[in-house]
This record gives C-alpha cells, structure tokens and sequence, in this order.
C-alpha cells in the first residue's frame, strides 16, 4: 500500500536495536517465522563497527561531529533508516541499546506508531520514563503473544472497513 507515494506495510515490524548486539537477526528470523510478517532489520547488515568506521573516517578527513552528521554517508544512513522506521507501524526496541535505538522509538511513539521493549534481562539501573511505551516485556514469548494481539486487531479493523464501505 502507498501512503504519500511510498509503500507501507500496514502489519510489519521495525526492530530496533544496537549493532553490536548479534542476537538482533536471531529476533527477528524467530519474529518473522513466528508472525510471518515483515520484520525489517536490514539496519544490522553493516556489522558491529559501523560507527566506529564512520567516525574514525570522518576524523581523518578533519570534521567535527556535527560536520560529521552533515555529510552526505550520515545523511545517507539516517534516511535509510528513516524511511523504513516511518513505513512500518510497529518498532520493537531490543535491548540493550543505546541512543539511536532509544531515539527511533521515541520517534515511532511520537508519530502515534506502536511501540514495544524486550530486556534481555532487568535493568541495572531502572528508568520510569520506559512507560512512554506501548509495552515492556522480559519474555519473547509473551512479546511475540501481544505482537500476535496487535497484528489480529489490525486484521480486525481491515475487514471491518472493507465489509462497510460503500
């Protein structure tokens, strides 16, 4: 479906996490087997030390961090990502992460999208403001239980338009 002349996938999954955390493609193969719905994670493909290369890159080169964002490999990344966190009407934040991954939720939350968190373990250091989320789990299994809820109430609402429109 297009929405503004892009494609949307009305029932697929962001997953956000940190590129350094390898078990990121092992969630989303299960998501995708488990929900047979798109679970985009292409983000992950450029390995655990992108950034890590990109500034070590930009530091050769002279610029500053701010320069740094202004230039055209971190415009080119940034859109990437942009483009496919606003097709897509889930984001499912795996933890650990860091900045980016926090920030891409908070975005997707802010545009009205659902928005989940799966701790790989309870946090050290807790946060209140992890209610901003639509839900917080611990568990995959009971993630991937309210993911099957969400994605059935989208189902729902599909039908329900199409049985009354006129």
């Amino acid at each position: 479906m297009k929405n503004n002349g892009e494609l949307v996938n009305e029932n697929g999954i962001y997953l956000i996490g940190s590129l350094r955390n390898e078990n990121v493609p092992i969630l989303a193969r299960e998501l995708r087997e488990e929900l047979k719905i798109e679970v985009f994670d292409d983000w992950f493909s450029p390995g655990p030390k992108a950034d890590d290369y990109w500034r070590d890159f930009e530091h050769i080169r002279g610029s500053s961090y701010k320069q740094a964002l202004n230039n055209w490999a971190a415009k080119h990344v940034f859109e990437f990502d942009k483009f496919h966190i606003d097709r897509l009407p889930i984001g499912v934040l795996y933890m650990p992460a860091g900045k980016s991954g926090h920030l891409e939720l908070g975005y997707m939350l802010g545009k009205g999208k659902k928005g989940y968190i799966l701790f790989d373990k309870e946090p050290e250091r807790w946060d209140v403001m992890y209610q901003f989320a639509t839900d917080v789990f611990f568990d995959k299994k009971e993630l991937i239980e309210a993911l099957k809820t969400e994605l059935n109430k989208g189902k729902e609402q599909l039908i329900h338009e199409l049985l009354t429109q006129k």
